[in-house]
């Protein structure tokens, strides 16, 4: 359980610290881009912990997925990105994919 606390951490942060991007325009402003790579380090130390008893693949994949989803959400809101309908079923299987492996997958690390 407490490496799924460290998995939620770190798609937290990683999706703050990719939200930040577009404020680092490029890298070429500071104070955002020492966030950006504050926050992204952060998440993979999270990240770390917990793969700890969590196996890698199942951990990535439901960092990215979920990542994935929030991304989406956050550029729609706060960037006002819009989403095609492809890419807004694409978004849906990839939650699919992220309940099927916590719901059935027996190497989840439950």
């Amino acid at each position: 359980m407490k490496s799924y606390l460290f998995l939620m951490l770190a798609i937290c942060l990683e999706v703050i610290a990719t939200s930040t991007l577009p404020k680092t325009k490029e890298f070429t402003v500071w104070k955002p881009t020492v966030i950006f790579f504050l926050l992204f380090f952060c998440a993979l130390f999270s990240l770390n912990k917990a793969i700890k008893t969590i196996p890698l693949g199942i951990a990535y994949a439901i960092w990215s997925g979920i990542g994935i989803v929030l991304i989406s959400l956050t550029g729609y809101f706060i960037y006002k990105q819009k989403l095609d309908i492809p890419a807004i079923i694409g978004i849906v299987f990839i939650i699919i994919g992220v309940l099927i492996i916590n719901l059935y997958s027996k190497t989840a690390g439950h």
